[in-house]
């Protein structure tokens, strides 16, 4: 883990430093602005107006705006070079499938299991109280080995694709010490890659109001190593059909 910016939280995954060194930048950068306008500001309330059309005033005038916009590019190409290589880039084909649901005030996390491929689920399946939250049909043979968890457990230095949805409003998917942040959209699957990079405990939250709950819609990823990774799964792997977490 890379040394943090105070007012920031720790930062546990790969690209999080490139997204803090991006910030602290842009928000020393608006925070110099920002002083220099002001005392540009008060400097021409006591500056003595000058008659004719001087070049050194409308120099005065240009060069200031010139900076302006060069800094204003720099800062949208690299927000936008960053962005690109986080959203527009796939993951790497091997990259762990995780599909991530999130319904009032809950979030659930199914795990592919041995086959790496998601079994089938039925919405009439749907039964929390059961164990069977997402609906997942367990005689569809690709079903028979999912892993259904109320918290997100992921190895570090391996990277994981996440498939995000929701089943009732929109909810924001966001951990804080990942620099991940995803809506979940009712009827849509979004995506978003990135990779732990740093054994610990980060709280998950729900950025977005959704209903009287909002507030306790919250879980934890735990970033473990490898070893502990395959362990855990062995653990919570169903053994025959029909079996839960």
């Amino acid at each position: 883990m890379t040394d943090h910016i105070w007012w920031m939280p720790p930062n546990g995954a790969l690209h999080g430093a490139a997204i803090d060194h991006l910030m602290w930048w842009n928000l020393t950068a608006l925070t110099t602005l920002f002083l220099l306008a002001h005392i540009f500001l008060i400097a021409a309330l006591f500056r003595t107006r000058k008659s004719g059309n001087d070049l050194s005033q409308l120099r005065w005038k240009f060069l200031p705006l010139a900076g302006l916009t060069l800094l204003y590019a720099w800062m949208a190409i690299s927000a936008q070079k960053l962005w690109a290589t986080i959203r527009f880039q796939g993951a790497a084909p091997n990259a762990l499938q995780v599909e991530i649901t999130g319904e009032q005030f809950q979030w659930y996390f199914r795990y592919p299991g041995a086959d790496a491929t998601f079994g089938l689920t039925r919405p009439e399946l749907i039964n929390a109280p059961a164990g069977n939250p997402l609906g997942v049909d367990r005689t569809d043979e690709h079903s028979a080995d999912d892993i259904i968890s109320s918290i997100l457990i992921l190895p570090a230095g391996h990277e994981v694709d996440l498939g995000i949805r929701s089943i009732d409003v929109i909810h924001g998917f966001f951990i804080p010490g990942m620099r991940v942040k995803q809506n979940a959209v009712p009827g849509m699957e979004m995506h978003i890659h990135f990779t732990p990079d740093t054994p610990g405990d980060y709280p998950i939250l729900c950025s977005q109001v959704c209903g009287s709950g909002h507030a306790r819609m919250q879980t934890h990823l735990q970033v473990v190593s490898e070893n502990e990774y395959e362990i855990w799964l062995k653990k919570h792997a169903p053994e025959h059909l029909g079996a839960t977490k």
